[in-house]
């Protein structure tokens, strides 16, 4: 359904009238839902496949590994797990409190918003999706307009699996966006740019409601002499290339020991030729910018003085080559903003000292990549520099584990998901303390001049 074809305000009410009989309270007809969604994106796998290709010219296999496939591995999760997360958790209470028991119930927060955006369309719209739903809320679900044909498969799923009055979507460009958060809801989770996501924050701050924002920010790849080059070479390929650079936690630029940082890009090209060809843009593996918008951006960031390879063009098809940039400086064009394409700068440094001072110098990134073989640097870097999520001699694979939690820091976000921390964001814990009735201490009691009572106060508040 679309904006046009359906009041938002209506659509919200109608989710609060369900919401309140209490039917996603129930855990069971919760996992019931999941698996229906489950069981649709497993029937129109080829149709998600096809949309992915039509938006970003994504290959099957990439297709499915980055979108399809992690997303029916957080549905399994969920509904595997839900039944455990959504029970009271008991806690250890205060000898002040005796005799009591104290525990915390998880309760979904309502009507929930999930905004989602263009570079992953199909899997950052349904992840947080499942998160609310495992969570007992209603959601309404917003697909980015830069991507329709796999926001028109989105609603077919969602309309075929979820009654309306539980899940929604609406499809629509900036008027839909704006009516949506000028519509209260009782969370919103947000991913996109920084930009928007002040907006969003703003937005929400009218009706205090709570915020996810997934952001993003320029992530760097830490790079020194003891590196495994090759295989850093070959992993950083991957997690840069991927989606075609359109990717919120790829390496956005290398700082890397100038000693070795001849060795390391002629490992980068053969890696890149590896993977795509001598002639990248003509690969099938490869895809494309998401409009011409993005690439006239991209374009603009190139600085043709200080390509070092690749650079390649076709406007026709939105294709722009894995392009290497050397010899850049942090006044650069390409330093100032997220690059969000497969450009990648290279900055020499002198030592890891002025690869730190570097990094937190500058906004706390969404991810951050080191490379190394010594384990006082790795410690160094993890203790002292902050940043959503990264990995250590790796890019991009801390996503695919639904036990560690995605989310930024600062600028690059706040909040997070995957897994239970899914089911955590989307629920209110709500704290209850449980008193019997067959003995009431006089401690708290006035009047307070009893030096027995000071002393036992003592005792149990220490």
């Amino acid at each position: 359904m679309t904006a046009n074809a359906i009041n938002i305000e209506e659509l919200v009410e109608k989710q609060r009238a369900f919401f309140k009989t209490g039917a996603t309270r129930s855990v069971s007809a919760r996992v019931l839902l999941l698996q229906k969604i489950y069981d649709s994106i497993s029937a129109r796998e080829q149709e998600i496949l096809d949309a992915l290709y039509a938006d970003l010219g994504k290959c099957p296999t990439e297709a499915f590994m980055t979108e399809v496939g992690l997303t029916l591995k957080e549905l399994s999760e969920q509904m595997k797990h839900v039944h455990k997360w959504a029970k009271p958790l008991r806690k250890r209470t205060w000898l002040a409190n005796f005799h009591s028991v104290s525990y915390s119930i998880p309760e979904p927060y309502g009507v929930v918003l999930v905004m989602s955006p263009w570079n992953y369309p199909f899997m950052l719209c349904m992840e947080p999706m499942i998160g609310a739903v495992a969570a007992g809320n209603c959601c309404v679900v917003k697909p980015s307009a830069y991507s329709p044909a796999t926001s028109a498969v989105i609603r077919k799923i969602i309309e075929e699996a979820c009654p309306p009055e539980w899940v929604a979507v609406v499809e629509g460009g900036r008027a839909e966006n704006k009516a949506l958060l000028e519509t209260r809801f009782d969370y919103i989770f947000f991913t996109g740019g920084t930009k928007v996501g002040r907006e969003v924050m703003a937005k929400a701050a009218m009706n205090l409601t709570p915020v996810t924002l997934e952001l993003g920010g320029k992530s760097p790849v830490v790079i020194d002499d003891s590196a495994d080059l090759k295989l850093a070479a070959k992993r950083i390929a991957f997690g840069k290339l991927v989606n075609c650079g359109q990717t919120c936690i790829a390496p956005d630029y290398v700082l890397i020991d100038r000693r070795v940082e001849e060795q390391f890009v002629e490992y980068l090209v053969e890696a890149i030729e590896k993977c795509y060809g001598a002639d990248p843009i003509s690969s099938p593996d490869y895809g494309c910018i998401i409009n011409e918008k993005h690439y006239n951006r991209l374009m603009n960031l190139v600085d043709i003085r200080k390509t070092y390879y690749g650079g390649v063009t076709d406007p026709a098809r939105l294709k722009l080559s894995p392009t290497i940039m050397r010899n850049v400086t942090a006044e650069d064009a390409v330093m100032q903003e997220e690059i969000f394409g497969p450009i990648l700068p290279i900055i020499a440094v002198d030592t890891m000292v002025e690869a730190e001072d570097f990094i937190v110098s500058r906004e706390k990134p969404l991810a951050l990549y080191l490379f190394t073989k010594r384990k006082v640097v790795e410690e160094r870097f993890l203790q002292h520099v902050s940043f959503g999520g990264g990995c250590v001699n790796d890019t991009i694979m801390h996503i695919a584990s639904s036990e560690l939690p995605f989310g930024g820091v600062g600028n690059s976000g706040m909040g997070a998901y995957h897994g239970k921390k899914s089911f955590e964001t989307f629920s209110h814990y709500k704290s209850v303390l449980k008193k019997y009735n067959w003995i009431d201490l006089p401690l708290r009691y006035a009047p307070h001049n009893s030096k027995l009572v000071d002393k036992l106060l003592h005792i149990f508040l220490r």
